[in-house]
């Protein structure tokens, strides 16, 4: 669904991803892991373009999506969350859903300013399958909070509703753990493999290595911005190059 060929990142004189090559198959979770400075969160800023890589080409379905802008990628069915939650913090949490919805929203401004009935219908069934979205991320009793208001955790389950709203075949989470307490942990696996049962594709970039040994159906693993490793969860735990680059001994 989605391979990496021979990604090369340069800032500067620093090379921060050096031919990077991997494929990430449909319907299942795929984990990156590695150290700090690894080179993971480089990666996916060039799959999602934010970054436009040195040299390599990003193939997305079979086409090459090195260089699309940003908001064309949800369009073509990826969609990302990030490490630090960006939401729209005046907005109501069901109005972040409904800003994902409206990506696909077939009402144009002049229908919408002058309440044409089928814009007045669209935004309405854009409202109801907002609803929908917290109901499977388990936060719609917030529907009318606040989203400056919400708690980190609460935080993240909005921002990951808001990335399914705009019903994508793939997500990609960049350390989706990160601030969350155990049990909420717990909860973020169970979504994720929700996700993954409704057919997204999921990749995510996590230092919870609990996490991701329970949850990933495959592992790719970075060093100093080079692939390392790539297998199941028992053959990453068992790679000695893994072990002292990262899990360590003990692990």
């Amino acid at each position: 669904m989605l391979e990496l060929k021979g990604i090369t990142q340069i800032f500067g004189g620093v090379t921060a991803l050096n031919d990077v090559s991997f494929s990430i198959h449909a319907d299942q979770i795929t984990g990156v892991i590695g150290p700090n400075g690894a080179g993971k969160t480089t990666l996916f800023n060039i799959v999602t373009g934010i970054y436009q890589q040195t040299s390599g080409q990003v193939i997305f379905e079979g086409s090459d999506i090195s260089g699309i802008p940003v908001e064309r990628l949800a369009a073509k069915g990826m969609v990302r969350t990030f490490q630090n939650i960006e939401l729209f913090g005046q907005m109501t949490v069901l109005e972040n859903v409904m800003v994902g919805l409206h990506s696909k929203s077939k009402s144009g401004l002049f229908a919408c300013s002058f309440k044409a009935p089928w814009a007045i219908k669209e935004e309405r069934r854009i409202r109801e399958e907002a609803h929908e979205w917290l109901r499977f991320v388990g936060i719609e009793q917030l529907a009318d909070v606040q989203a400056s208001n919400l708690p980190f955790g609460k935080g993240r389950m909005l921002e990951i509703a808001r990335a399914m709203a705009c019903k994508p075949r793939m997500i990609l989470m960049d350390e989706p753990a990160a601030g969350l307490n155990s049990q909420e942990t717990v909860g973020l696996a169970e979504l994720i493999r929700k996700i993954r049962d409704l057919g997204v594709t999921v990749v995510l970039v996590e230092h919870d290595m609990e996490l991701v040994m329970d949850i990933c159906d495959r592992i790719v693993v970075l060093n100093l911005g080079q692939k390392l490793a790539e297998g199941t969860p028992r053959e990453i735990q068992d790679n000695p190059e893994v072990i002292a680059a990262y899990l360590g001994d003990d692990e």
